[in-house]
C-alpha cells in the first residue's frame, strides 16, 4: 500500500526568503512573528487560548528545527522536542510572485517561470476598455470598487450601494487576482458565477491568474458575511503537474477544498467540498478511508490565509494554529503501512505584517508515515521537491524541475 496525504497549510510561511526584499517582504516571518506575539503575553483572543504558541504535534515532526534552518531561530516561547520523528526541512520558491497558484503548481512540480500580470495600486485598476466589454457582455450597468481592497471592508462600504443597484462588487490585491463581490441573494450566485466566467475569458490578454467569486449575505453593512460558496477561476498550469501525470498513470487525486479550483479542474479525480478547516479536516479524514494504493489526497486548508492572515489576526491565527495540530493524531491513526504524510504551505501571510497581502517566505516540509526514518532534508531549494517525492513515493516517473528527498 503506498498513498500519499498533501496537506497545505495555506500561507504557513516560517520566513527566511532569500528574495524576500525584491518583494518589499524582508523580515516577515509568519510562524515567527506569532509565536514572538503569543511570548509576549499578547495572544489572548476572547478566551479562545492564551500563553505562549503551543504545537506539540507539528514540533515533534520538526517544526522548531524547520524554523531555525529558514529563518536561524527558534520560535520564540516554543518549546524544543528532544526528539524528532519525521522528515523535516523549508523549502525557498523559485516562482515568480508570491500567489496561491503559483505557490500550489510548485509544490506539484510545475514552478511559474513567466511575470504574471498585475493591475495598478493607484487610480482606477481596471483597464476601461476590459470593463466595458465586460458590462457589456454581462448585462449590467457598471461595476462598484474598481480598486485595491480587502474584501471584508469593501463589502461593509459598498454593499448596500451594490444590492441598490445591482452593480458588482470588483477588486483586486497585490495578487494577480480579479474578485468579484455580489449578494447571493438580490444578484444570484449563478449569476455571479457567469459574470466570473466571463471576466476570466476577457482578462486572458493580461496574463491575469485568477478570477475570484466572492458570494455574501445579509442584510446591511453591519450584517454582510461572506459565503461558502466561493469559486476561484485559474489559468491552466503551463505544463503537466503531479496531479496529471498520476491521472496519466491511472492513480486518483481527490481535491479537498479549492484544490480543484487552484489547478482549473485539470489532473483531478475528484472535487471534495468543504467550507472550514474543521471541515476541510473532517473531509480529509473521510478521503484517506477511501483513498486506494497510489492515490493522492490532496488538501488546502485555507482558513490560516483567508480568515487570519488577510486580516492580520494574529491571535486568531495563532488558535487556529493549534486546532490544526491537535487533530493530526486522528491523521496519524489512520494511516497504514506505505502511507506518506506531507504538510506545507505554499508562501507566506504574515499577520503582523504591514497591509494585508501574502509574504513572500520560505515554507516549512514535514514528511511522515510508518517505516519513514526521521532525518533532516535541510533548505530545498524549490517547493518542487515535494511534488517529485511524492511521485517517488507514488511509484510514478518523476519530473523535470524537483528532486525528491526520499
Amino acid at each position: 500500500m503506498a498513498r500519499a496525504f498533501l496537506f497545505v497549510l495555506d500561507s504557513f510561511g516560517v520566513g527566511g526568503a532569500p528574495d524576500a526584499s525584491a518583494y518589499g517582504d524582508e523580515g516577515a516571518d509568519t510562524l515567527g512573528h506569532i509565536a514572538e506575539f503569543c511570548a509576549a503575553g499578547a495572544g489572548d483572543r476572547a478566551g479562545l487560548r492564551e500563553g505562549p504558541l503551543s504545537l506539540p504535534n507539528m514540533s515533534e515532526l520538526g517544526l522548531m528545527h524547520i524554523a531555525r534552518s529558514a529563518s536561524g531561530r527558534f520560535p520564540a516561547g516554543m518549546q524544543v522536542p528532544e526528539k524528532v520523528y519525521g522528515i523535516y526541512g523549508a523549502a525557498t520558491e523559485i516562482s515568480r510572485g508570491k500567489d496561491t497558484p503559483s505557490g500550489h503548481w510548485e509544490i506539484a512540480g510545475t514552478p511559474v517561470s513567466f511575470d504574471w500580470g498585475y493591475f495598478p495600486i493607484e487610480g482606477d485598476a481596471f483597464p476601461q476598455e476590459f470593463i466595458d466589454a465586460l458590462c457589456r457582455e454581462a448585462g449590467v450597468s457598471g461595476i462598484l470598487g474598481n480598486c485595491h481592497a480587502s474584501g471584508t471592508e469593501i463589502i461593509a462600504r459598498l454593499g448596500e450601494e451594490h444590492v441598490r443597484t445591482g452593480k458588482p462588487i470588483c477588486y483586486t490585491s497585490s495578487d494577480s487576482v480579479f474578485q468579484v463581490a455580489a449578494h447571493e441573494v438580490h444578484f444570484g450566485l449563478d449569476r455571479l458565477l457567469a459574470f466570473c466566467r466571463l471576466a476570466r475569458g476577457l482578462l486572458d490578454p493580461y496574463n491575469i491568474g485568477r478570477v475570484i467569486a466572492r458570494p455574501f449575505i445579509g442584510q446591511s453593512a453591519a450584517t454582510f458575511q461572506r459565503t461558502g460558496n466561493r469559486r476561484d477561476f485559474s489559468v491552466l498550469p503551463p505544463e503537466p503537474t503531479l496531479l496529471d501525470r498520476l491521472i496519466e498513470h491511472r492513480r486518483h487525486v481527490h481535491a479537498v477544498g479549492k484544490i480543484g479550483d487552484i489547478f482549473a479542474h485539470q489532473g483531478i479525480s475528484r472535487v471534495i467540498k468543504a467550507n472550514d478547516n474543521e471541515a476541510l479536516m473532517d473531509a480529509s479524514l473521510s478521503a484517506i478511508d477511501e483513498a486506494e494504493d497510489g492515490d493522492l489526497v490532496f488538501t488546502n486548508f485555507v482558513d490560516f490565509d483567508m480568515i487570519y492572515g488577510h486580516r492580520r489576526d494574529v491571535p486568531g491565527y495563532a488558535a487556529a494554529l493549534e486546532a490544526f495540530d491537535a487533530r493530526l493524531p486522528e491523521v496519524h491513526k489512520k494511516l497504514k503501512p506505505g502511507d506518506l504524510v506531507v504538510l506545507t504551505a505554499d508562501h507566506g501571510c504574515d499577520p503582523t505584517w504591514r497591509g494585508t497581502d501574502h509574504t513572500r517566505e520560505r515554507v516549512p516540509v514535514i514528511a511522515y508515515g510508518p517505516g519513514i526514518r526521521s532525518r533532516s532534508i535541510g533548505v530545498r531549494r524549490s517547493y518542487a521537491d515535494i511534488g517529485e517525492s511524492i511521485a517517488r513515493h507514488l511509484g510514478i516517473p518523476t519530473g523535470p524541475h524537483g528532486r525528491s528527498f526520499l
